[in-house]
């Protein structure tokens, strides 16, 4: 479950929400009823409709992205959509990019190699440039060293570069978003935990025994 309460229809008041739910739901309950048309259970619109100001700001950065007036391309633009999921490690956003990927004809094979394009032959020279500086700005924190700026600026107008660079930055705060709250597939425990040892174990440093085993070796040796 999400770590912070759904909005129920009944206790809709705001007409940007309750136009949301329309739309995305029918006239469904999404918090007793859950799902979308991509089949996630939809509970990043519930949860942000707690604050119905920052959904309609959340909406109209969707509607910006998507925009026909925008300089990118939207088959470059999602790559680094795409790539910002898998870096930030969002299983929400990584995967809904990839259905968006497909829906513009990117093949499963390409799709597949953004989690590791360095070492794929399946992009275009402008398209490593993108993805070179995705890593930069997601992974980076913005550090852009200055031969992937000087790559990207071959291939694209300054407008072009702006216009990815807020849509990417855009993403990688989604992602963030969802993992924290543990909204839509991020809703998931984390997998770094601690196996346990066989109930007979003894706690010790394995470290220092080995540094013992060595040194009487070397005891022994010399």
């Amino acid at each position: 479950m999400p770590r912070l309460r759904q909005v129920p229809r009944a206790d809709v008041d705001s007409p940007v929400v309750k136009a949301m739910y329309d739309r995305l739901f029918g006239q469904r309950d999404p918090v007793a009823e859950p799902g979308t048309a991509t089949g996630t259970p939809g509970n990043w619109w519930t949860v942000f409709a707690l604050v119905p100001d920052v959904l309609e700001h959340a909406s109209r950065g969707f509607g910006l992205y998507a925009s026909p007036r925008r300089h990118i391309a939207p088959a470059l633009r999602e790559l680094g959509q795409t790539r910002a999921g898998w870096l930030v490690g969002s299983q929400f956003v990584f995967s809904q990019h990839c259905k968006a990927c497909r829906a513009l004809g990117m093949s499963d094979a390409k799709m597949e190699a953004i989690k590791a394009w360095g070492v794929s032959d399946l992009f275009a020279p402008e398209e490593r440039a993108l993805l070179a500086y995705t890593d930069a700005l997601v992974q980076g924190f913005g550090r852009v060293d200055q031969a992937v700026f000087d790559a990207l600026q071959r291939h694209f107008s300054d407008e072009q570069i702006l216009e990815f660079t807020y849509i990417t930055m855009m993403y990688s705060m989604h992602a963030v978003i969802s993992r924290a709250l543990r909204l839509e597939y991020d809703d998931r425990d984390d997998p770094v935990v601690e196996i346990a040892a066989p109930q007979d174990y003894v706690p010790r440093s394995l470290g220092r025994d080995i540094a013992l085993d060595l040194d009487r070796q070397d005891a022994t040796a010399g």
